[in-house]
């Protein structure tokens, strides 16, 4: 057998186990705080005040089962009266995703708040290392959460990656302008990843509807100028 003892807190190096609790509340609090630092920086909806709180409380639901478990340890098993430290642990990571979802915004073709509801979901798991005793995984899991936000950050302008773009065109029911923005998006070397076309004859209007990518920069501007000129254009819009 492997000893993993030296994972989790020797409550003998400290004077009494409601002491243990409370620093196991503290380095939750402070890893919370440097997570939740981070995305309040960066002005996200989940931010300082709510990553402390969510470690903080992960941490103290698992002191609450095991002070559970510990409190009625003296039962028999056949006893009317059974514990499972486990359970609770498993419902903060159900329960956390609540908080998770509330987060993450939809526009258009772009998500947003994808990161801050992992990062909720990381502050849970380290709340809950922390108050298992495990201080030193509770700690090394808050080094890479803020690796993986900070560091790892500077290296999305380097990375090269798609963008994506939503075009909308509004023209004259009766022009069909289709093979025209077709051979344009051919021209930028664009992809056509979804497309919608609404005809209304009752107030003689057509309307496209294109996502794009396969771009490495924003043209928006460079499509706006070319689309404009052509006719029976009537409005174009961009996001």
């Amino acid at each position: 057998m492997v000893d993993v003892s030296w994972l989790f807190l020797d409550t003998r190096l400290l004077d009494t186990p409601v002491l243990a609790m409370l620093v196991k509340l503290l380095l939750a609090f402070i890893a919370g705080s440097l997570i939740g630092i981070e995305r309040e920086k960066h002005g996200r909806p989940a931010g300082l005040r709510t990553h402390v709180l969510v470690c903080t409380a992960s941490c103290l639901m698992m002191v609450i089962s095991e002070g559970l478990y510990l409190k009625y340890a003296h039962l028999m098993a056949d006893s009317a009266v059974r514990l499972d430290p486990g359970r609770i642990g498993a419902q903060i990571i159900a329960g956390i995703g609540f908080l998770g979802a509330g987060v993450i915004l939809k526009e258009g073709v772009s998500i947003r708040g994808l990161t801050t509801a992992a990062c909720l979901w990381f502050a849970a798991g380290v709340g809950m290392a922390f108050g298992a005793g495990m201080f030193l995984t509770g700690g090394f899991a808050t080094a890479l959460a803020l690796v993986a936000l900070m560091a790892m950050k500077k290296l999305e302008p380097v990375i090269k990656k798609d963008r994506f773009l939503n075009l909308c065109v509004l023209c004259h029911a009766e022009v069909d302008l289709l093979p025209q923005l077709q051979q344009l998006f051919d021209e930028f070397h664009l992809r056509i990843t979804d497309v919608e076309q609404e005809l209304d004859l009752e107030h003689d209007r057509r309307r496209y509807t294109f996502v794009v990518t396969q771009h490495r920069q924003r043209i928006g501007h460079e499509l706006l100028q070319r689309i404009v000129p052509l006719e029976g254009v009537l409005k174009v819009r961009y996001k």
